[in-house]
């Protein structure tokens, strides 16, 4: 496994950084682009052009050959802020290279593409390196639209991710807990700071694994892997692909051969592992059965093995395994990240929270809190609720396709045109949000401002994991995991900065780095102080 690990780290040690859109970043290319825009340029047609019937959504100035890419920095959601206020504060059409993209930068425009339209919007682009990494886009996020994405999804809802499963994987949450305070009050103990990026994300990759196949994979040094081949697939899945924005280049065969490289080279470490974990779990199960032992407890893996031969075959469980593996794995730990960042900037929020954590739990000899303990723990939630609202995992969410001509508010969407939904901006407009830049989770309790608004979809002003039919599946279950392991580390641990910790003018470095999902660029180094007085 060290040695898979390293392949991954020399495969992407001269990675290019995700969506940085500067004309430089474009250079290699210009030449290749000038001349096919110039063979294609007389007999492509337009997106839509503005007639008496047709009128396309507000744009900006663009140039040839690049259209609007020059107006895009290091971090896209934040510049498609910026000119959404100048252009389109619900609709913006911007055309990356040759790709027609709607920006939606408002809960109205989101609610119109997501509920109203939601069936016309509700594909994804296709993607030759999705096709390659996620097993010919058969996995639920980055599927187009169709049989086979309603089959994954359908597997998923009703298999994997109900609210009974997730309740059921209580314990499982709770033990992995357990491993994480013995590693922090060791750490205490001699005064090291904790990584907060790493601890979150081992916690939410082991607690996957053991959801998976039953069993996290510490001892077989396989952790590693795991986190390099997220990297990658963030890397590879959100960073600059040429073919968003020169599509009919790309897809020519030698383009398309040395675009696919990484990609291949990154699946062919994925199906190592992947069919490691599923070879492993059917032998298991022949063991069991041939001991006559089938009763045991049933992991994804368990669900998912039967169902081949039905429509599924072992790709398609592959590209489900990768999917629950990095989203599972990436979306709460970010998100605990972003908390822990905020939190520790804010002391009396940070304070506020203990004293709700302490005040309440645990019982006398009761040496974790547990999820029966958090029902009522208001502050929590509204602690998580606002960090989700400032910090979405994936700023822009999963970009959505037209499949048909659409109108909205007057404007011809065209089919075929990729849509952008900016949760992050609609999260901080300040239209519907008090004081939207601030982290406030007083907003979110009894009596706030935003007391009542649910982050699930149906309140189109706050939508971290999306909504409509293309919604994140896996919601409660990321909550659920959030909760429980920042209501220990709080309850057990006071925390302060260490001194290697990345500081600037106004406290933690909170410049991001974007991809898949959003990160902090710098680590979020902070030293546990363990809490003495307990019952």
């Amino acid at each position: 496994m060290e040695q898979a690990a390293g392949q991954v780290y020399q495969l992407f040690q001269h990675e290019m950084f995700p969506w940085t859109f500067s004309v430089l970043a474009l250079f290699p290319f210009l030449l290749l682009v000038i001349l096919y825009y110039l063979a294609t340029n007389n007999r492509t047609p337009t997106t839509c052009k503005e007639t008496k019937n047709h009128l396309p959504p507000p744009s900006p100035p663009r140039l040839p050959f690049i259209g609007h890419l020059h107006l895009i920095g290091d971090l896209p959601h934040v510049s498609l802020r910026e000119l959404a206020h100048r252009y389109g504060p619900n609709f913006m059409l911007l055309h990356l290279g040759q790709v027609p993209n709607l920006i939606v930068s408002s809960p109205h425009a989101a609610k119109a593409i997501m509920r109203t339209h939601d069936l016309v919007f509700a594909s994804r682009p296709q993607s030759l390196i999705a096709e390659v990494l996620l097993y010919g886009q058969s996995d639920v996020g980055l599927s187009p639209y169709g049989e086979q994405w309603r089959q994954s999804r359908r597997i998923v809802t009703t298999h994997l991710l109900t609210n009974k499963k997730v309740r059921l994987y209580r314990v499982a949450r709770e033990e992995e807990v357990h491993i994480v305070m013995a590693k922090v009050h060791r750490l205490s103990t001699k005064g090291i700071a904790v990584d907060m990026a790493e601890l979150f994300n081992t916690f939410s990759n082991d607690l996957i694994c053991r959801l998976v196949s039953g069993k996290n994979f510490q001892g077989e040094g396989r952790n590693k892997l795991f986190r390099q081949l997220f990297k990658a697939n963030s890397v590879l899945l959100g960073g600059f692909n040429l073919e968003d924005y020169y599509p009919g280049l790309a897809r020519l065969k030698a383009v398309s051969r040395v675009m696919c490289v990484k990609a291949r080279n990154t699946r062919k470490l994925w199906d190592e592992l992947l069919d490691k974990i599923i070879d492993d779990r059917m032998s298991k199960q022949q063991c069991q059965h041939d001991k006559g032992n089938d009763q045991h407890e049933m992991d994804f893996i368990d669900v998912l093995l039967p169902l081949q031969g039905r429509g599924i075959t072992r790709e398609h469980i592959k590209a489900i395994l990768v999917d629950m593996f990095q989203a599972g794995t990436e979306t709460a730990s970010v998100v605990l990240v972003f908390a822990m960042a905020e939190l520790i900037q804010k002391p009396h929020l940070m304070a506020k929270l203990q004293a709700e954590l302490r005040m309440n739990i645990p019982k006398q000899g009761q040496e974790l809190i547990t999820e029966c303990d958090l029902t009522n723990m208001t502050y929590l939630k509204a602690v998580i609720k606002e960090t989700l609202r400032l910090h979405p995992p994936a700023p822009l969410l999963l970009p959505h396709l037209a499949m048909a001509d659409c109108d909205l508010d007057g404007y011809t969407v065209r089919s075929g045109t990729r849509v952008i939904v900016n949760a992050w901006a609609i999260g901080r407009n300040s239209e519907y949000w008090e004081a939207a830049d601030e982290f406030l989770p007083e907003r979110f309790v009894d009596g706030g401002s935003a007391a009542n608004i649910d982050f699930t979809g149906t309140d189109f002003q706050f939508l971290p994991f999306g909504a409509g039919r293309r919604i994140c599946p896996g919601i409660n279950f990321a909550f659920a995991s959030m909760e429980i392991i920042l209501a220990n580390l709080l309850y057990h641990f006071d925390w302060d900065v260490s001194a290697e910790a990345a500081i600037d003018k106004d406290g933690i470095d909170m410049a991001e780095v974007f991809g898949l999902t959003v990160q902090l660029k710098e680590k979020l180094l902070l030293v546990p102080i363990e809490y003495k007085d307990r019952h």
